[in-house]
């Protein structure tokens, strides 16, 4: 028998519905992010994420520009959440998760483009910017269940994620895809209106290996199960890369599956926040990866190195 979701035995024993009430139950005063605005969300109160009852989907198709073990040759199954609990300055999806474009969907909706997105061949659903529509997603995973989903679910999130909310999700997702963008209080405060983030972001990273462990990856390059780290290196970012690096080689695992990614460019309102009103200089990028040589973690997104040999003149 081949590799079934974990999510299976969680729905086969109502376990998954348990879950489900559980975070819906807790729209009702929300709590599920760091934010904690204990709007009633359940009446249609929004917070800060701006998400009422119902989740808002801006687009959900294969995605092919993901990390390759999520890609393979079917693609990643994305669908992208609108709104979003953190607010980056230089969000490169300003207009999904600042502006919030896209329709509301309900759960039935929801669990339909999973089947879909499935059915075409993705070798995972990757649900981008979950944090603030977890209890919707526990709501329609059942009957995607029902409708026949049996492929990873990937949890690819900004980072600002509740531990609480996080232990909802044990045993359902498979592949926690976490962004870590700030070491420092004072880069997330004035970034991201966030300054309790680097904390936040290593107690959720802790928690999610904590449940997957390292990234399994199958014989056919397939990602099934485990953790994988992102950071976009930044203009000046090297000190608090250092420190992001040597974090998940020490406190989580040597082993941790990283992708340094150098795709940064000013996006959002990034003009009015220098440094972060430039492009990414090549050597900044060549010297982060250096960071994570230094650090000790040797699983690094291939792509990148291909990217730095690229922008050095060298292949």
């Amino acid at each position: 028998m081949g590799f079934l979701p974990s999510y299976h035995a969680l729905h086969a024993s109502g376990e998954l519905k348990r879950r489900k009430d559980a975070a819906l139950e807790r729209l009702s005063s929300c709590q599920l992010c760091p934010r904690r605005c204990k709007v009633n969300r359940l009446a249609g109160e929004q917070g800060a994420c701006r998400t009422g009852r119902l989740a808002v989907v801006s687009a959900h198709h294969p995605h092919f520009g993901e990390e390759a073990p999520l890609v393979g040759w079917g693609g990643s199954g994305a669908i992208f959440f609108a709104n979003c609990n953190l607010g980056c300055v230089f969000c490169q999806n300003y207009e999904i998760s600042h502006l919030g474009e896209g329709e509301e969907v309900s759960a039935p909706e929801l669990a339909a483009m999973m089947v879909r997105l499935g059915q075409l061949g993705c070798h995972n659903i990757n649900l981008v910017t979950p944090s603030h529509v977890v209890a919707q997603i526990l709501e329609a995973l059942p009957l995607a269940v029902e409708g026949g989903l049996s492929v990873p679910l990937v949890y690819n999130t900004s980072g600002y994620d509740e531990v609480e909310t996080l232990r909802l999700l044990e045993g359902i997702v498979d592949i926690y895809m976490p962004d870590f963008k700030f070491w420092a209080s004072e880069s997330s405060r004035r970034f991201a209106k966030a300054g309790d983030y680097p904390e936040k972001g290593r107690q959720a990273i802790r928690e999610m290996h904590r449940q997957v462990g390292d990234l399994v990856i199958n014989g056919e390059g397939l990602a099934e199960h485990g953790l994988l780290v992102r950071h976009l290196v930044m203009p000046e970012g090297l000190g608090e890369i250092r420190e992001i690096l040597g974090f998940l080689a020490r406190d989580i695992s040597s082993r941790t599956y990283v992708n340094v990614m150098d795709q940064y460019r000013p996006c959002g309102r990034a003009m009015d926040f220098p440094p972060l009103d430039r492009m990414l200089r090549p050597e900044e990028y060549r010297q982060a990866l250096a960071l994570a040589s230094q650090a000790g973690l040797s699983r690094l997104e291939q792509r990148d190195f291909a990217a730095i040999l690229r922008a050095l003149g060298i292949v």
